[in-house]
């Protein structure tokens, strides 16, 4: 029976070293305020701010920020990338994001504010500022999309609030929105073992508990 134990607690702590981290919030620059004041991500407008990452490597897997839109409207992708400077520097980052709408609330001027967060994978970031760069934003009306201005109200991460921009008009005051990740961790192996390995390794345990056993009696 201890044999047995040995290899299935062997196999689990094996399986649980393979799943990812869940994504959570790496850099919060506040909540979404809705009423103030929203900028224009798209027909060639492109608003900027900066985040930081303080806790170590982290796997930048996604974004969710505020937006305005027109009544009935619904954000189907925005081109994100992250970069060094303002919108420019060194590029780390470059992809069309498809992103998904939820919490929708009409606002005092009449316009749809709506969470959108949208899921990507650009790749590992060490500690340090960088710059969130939105723009091409869609709807299938071809309308206006803004993002919602919050001045970093409310905002809890090292770093917030944001230093924001907008390419045609300079220094703004920022934005709502969430960098969502996890840390990475350093592993001693080079590759996971295939199922077969798994299986292979398993057999190994059982069979070295299966000898000590013997030579213990």
């Amino acid at each position: 029976m201890k044999t047995c134990s040995i290899a299935l607690c062997t196999l689990v702590l094996i399986t649980l070293s393979c799943v990812p981290a869940a994504a959570q919030a790496v850099y919060n620059n506040g909540p979404i305020n809705g009423n103030t004041d929203a900028w224009t991500i798209n027909f060639g407008f492109i608003v900027s701010d900066t985040f930081t990452i303080s806790g170590g490597n982290t796997d930048v897997t996604g974004l969710s920020f505020g937006a305005w839109l027109f009544p009935g409207d619904t954000l189907t992708s925005a081109e994100i990338t992250i970069t060094s400077g303002e919108n420019g520097g060194t590029m780390f980052f470059d992809q069309v994001v498809s992103f998904s709408q939820s919490g929708c609330k009409v606002n005092v001027y009449g316009y749809d504010v709506c969470a959108e967060t949208g899921t990507f994978n650009a790749g590992v970031f060490g500690n340090g500022t960088y710059w969130l760069n939105l723009q091409n934003a869609i709807v299938p009306s071809g309308d206006p999309v803004y993002w919602d201005e919050n001045s970093g109200v409310g905002c809890t991460s090292p770093g917030c609030p944001s230093m924001p921009s907008e390419n045609a008009g300079g220094t703004i005051e920022s934005e709502s929105f969430t960098v969502l990740g996890s840390a990475t961790t350093t592993s001693t192996t080079t590759s996971v073992p295939e199922p077969s390995s798994l299986m292979l390794f398993a057999t190994g345990i059982l069979g070295v508990g299966a000898l000590v056993r013997r030579k213990l009696l």
